[in-house]
Parts: C-alpha cells; sequence; structure tokens
C-alpha cells in the first residue's frame, strides 16, 4: 500500500473585477478496492456556494457557484490517500478475450457502446495505416501483448510535449507531428482502441514520479481499456506503463474533452484572457505513522 498527499492549487488572475459564472470541479479521487481517501479539503475563493454531484459516469462532480464579483479566483484541493494497485499486472482476462480479435459478451455490449464509438471519424485511414505495424485482419495475437505494443509505441516513438491549449489534437496530427501532451497520447490510444473494435476512455488525474524532486507532481491523462473478466485497465502511453499507484484516477469520460479538473467561464465588462497558474505536489507519505499523517 501507498500512501500519497496531494496539493493542487489552481489560481485566475483577472485584468479587472469581473463576474464568476458557475465552475465545474473534478477534484475528488474515484474511490473503490484500490484507493481510499483518508482526508480530503476543497478550499475555494472568492465566496460560493458549493454543491456536490455525481454525474453520468459516476465522478464526484464540485459545482461552485460564486455570490460576489473579485479579480482572482484560487481553487485548491488537499488530499491525502491510500493506494493499493500495488501490483497492476496482476489481472486474468476471460478466456474468450484472451486472443484479439474477440466479440464482448452481448449483455456487456449494451453498456460498452458509448466507449466503442469512434470520435475522430475523419482519422480512421491515418489510423489504419499506423496500426498496421501491430496487426493486420485475420491475424490472432494475444489481447494484452496488443495493448503493450500500442502503449509502448506511442510512449516510444512519439515526443511528449506540454500543450497549454484546451482540447485535445485530434490523432491524424499527432500521428503527423509525432509529437503531442499526455491527453493528445491518451486520445491517440483510445481511438486506435475503438478502431479495433475495444472499449475504451479517458482519465484524468495525477502522477507520483519517483524520479522527480520530493513534492513535486503533475495532472496527467491516460486511457483505460475494458478487458473482460479483468475490467477496466489503466495504459499510460506518456510512459508506456500499465497503470498502478502512480496514478490516481479523478475522473473518467468517453471523451477526451469531458473532464478537465477545473472548468468555467466569467463575464468581464472588456474583452480580457485571465493569467492561469496551476500547482501540483503528490508527495509518498508511506513511511510516515498513520495517526501523524495529516
Amino acid at each position: 500500500m501507498r500512501r500519497l498527499q496531494i496539493s493542487h492549487l489552481t489560481t485566475y488572475e483577472y485584468a479587472d473585477t469581473v463576474t464568476l459564472l458557475p465552475h465545474r470541479l473534478l477534484l475528488r479521487p474515484r474511490e473503490g478496492h484500490e484507493i481510499r481517501i483518508e482526508s480530503a479539503e476543497l478550499i475555494v475563493a472568492p465566496a460560493h456556494q458549493l454543491q456536490w454531484q455525481r454525474d453520468v459516469y459516476d465522478n464526484a462532480v464540485a459545482e461552485a457557484t460564486f455570490t460576489q464579483r473579485d479579480k482572482r479566483l484560487s481553487i485548491e484541493s488537499h488530499l491525502t490517500l491510500q493506494h493499493y494497485d500495488s501490483h497492476p499486472l496482476n489481472f486474468l482476462v476471460a478466456d474468450y478475450a484472451v486472443r484479439f480479435p474477440f466479440q464482448y459478451d452481448a449483455a456487456e455490449l449494451i453498456d460498452l457502446g458509448p466507449y466503442l464509438t469512434t470520435i475522430f471519424t475523419q482519422d480512421k485511414l491515418q489510423l489504419s495505416q499506423w496500426l498496421r505495424q501491430f496487426w493486420v485482419p485475420g491475424q490472432v495475437v494475444e489481447t494484452y501483448l496488443l495493448l503493450e505494443w500500442i502503449n509502448k509505441a506511442i510512449a516510444t516513438g512519439f515526443t511528449y510535449q506540454q500543450r497549454e491549449e484546451p482540447g485535445v489534437q485530434s490523432p491524424a496530427t499527432t500521428l503527423a507531428h509525432h509529437a503531442g501532451s499526455c491527453r493528445d497520447f491518451a486520445t491517440l490510444f483510445i481511438e486506435a482502441c475503438h478502431y479495433l473494435g475495444l472499449a475504451a476512455r479517458f482519465v484524468s488525474g495525477y502522477q507520483y514520479s519517483p524520479g522527480l524532486m520530493k513534492g513535486q507532481g503533475s495532472t496527467h491523462a491516460w486511457s483505460e481499456v475494458y478487458l473482460p473478466g479483468a475490467g477496466w485497465k489503466g495504459f499510460d502511453s506518456t510512459t508506456g506503463e500499465v497503470v498502478g499507484n502512480n496514478h490516481i484516477a479523478l475522473a473518467v469520460s468517453r471523451h477526451p474533452e469531458l473532464v478537465p479538473p477545473v472548468s468555467g467561464s466569467f463575464i468581464a465588462a472588456t474583452d480580457q484572457t485571465p493569467v492561469m497558474s496551476v500547482m501540483v505536489e503528490v508527495t509518498d507519505i508511506s513511511a510516515m505513522p498513520l495517526a501523524h499523517a495529516l
């Protein structure tokens, strides 16, 4: 088990006082048998009302409705959690899905429909050409190995670029430039899965990187593929890894542009673009006694 502390601060500085419209915050990790939250604190300014809800994907959503105008918006999240997914390769795929291609069970297929639908339909030709190095129609291959080949090919064959622009690149753009951000790589992997008939979805969250300086971390994005018998398994196409206890999922979605950690808008008397700052720290506190960790 790994214990992690996460601090995430997002600020927006405006040139003039603005009216803040409701903001949607996806900052509480998805709990389950592998993640347990010890404590969670969300600090938002200016004055506001906070309403918690669950969306269609069962993500925890906090909607902030602001009651005063301001020149600054601050959203601060502090988390302490226990992460038990220390053996991410310890899973078994159902016999009928061990080898690709396979057909999902009819009962599951109904629910998996949204996760099988191609998002960038115009990019099918580029995807099919790129995927021929891994699989061609008529070939039979181990399902997990196929996913691993694709995942590692993106991690090792493409250049990572941090992009501040909202949204994601199309798979064709990522393939053409051989470069992109973590969300672009996740989108390429997801669309490759869709092309192959595998259910896949987008994940927004945090990553703990042991190689970074103490306290450092980052927001991150990766993919999950539904494997019968194993469930939703995470693949990080930025690192080429199967997702384990270095990854903390905040939200999942069928579409890569639907789950940013913070989203919202404002009304201003003049045209202006706020100055945004994001600071994330993820610290491993596994060695600290539980009673003294908070």
